[in-house]
């Protein structure tokens, strides 16, 4: 696998998602080995990469009131490691933050130390929004081997990440 040249990286734009680019979304996160249930029910809270008319990543909020859960953040391979998952996370924090969350949590068993460049913090499972507990990610979607992690919106500086 070559590197992405500057030039295919700034062909890349992120938008919201639409419901044509669902069936590009759970493929995606079923090649990422990601849960793809209820993936549709948050669309609108949805961002995906595009490049050349293809969804190469994505990213979801699960919103419940103030808190919400971050979700389905997956990036194609062949664009893996040039940055783009940490773009779509900055995107979908900035999207957190316009729709008033202040605790935004997620569910990782390989990630975790890509999140905590963003300053989300592990957290017992006991101490995420009863909200958020009661999702179907959180229930029935994610191990319970999963690590819970949480960053405080309302205590970050936005310019960090």
């Amino acid at each position: 696998m070559g590197m992405i040249s500057d030039t295919e990286m700034a062909a890349i734009s992120i938008k919201p998602a639409s419901t044509v680019d669902l069936p590009a979304i759970i493929k995606l996160l079923a090649e990422s080995e990601l849960p793809q249930a209820g993936v549709g029910d948050h669309l609108a809270t949805a961002l995906v990469a595009h490049a050349g008319g293809e969804v190469i990543g994505c990213a979801a909020l699960e919103i419940h009131g103030t808190a919400a859960l971050l979700r389905s953040v997956a990036v194609a391979v062949t664009y893996r490691g040039q940055g783009l998952g940490q773009t779509l996370t900055q995107a979908t924090l900035a999207l957190a933050r316009q729709q008033g969350i202040t605790h935004l949590y997620l569910l990782t068993e390989t990630a975790a130390n890509f999140f905590l460049k963003f300053g989300f913090q592990p957290v017992d499972r006991s101490q995420v929004s009863p909200a958020v507990q009661n999702s179907i990610e959180f229930t029935t979607l994610c191990p319970a081997s999963a690590l819970a992690m949480e960053l405080r919106l309302d205590q970050v500086d936005p310019t960090v990440g």
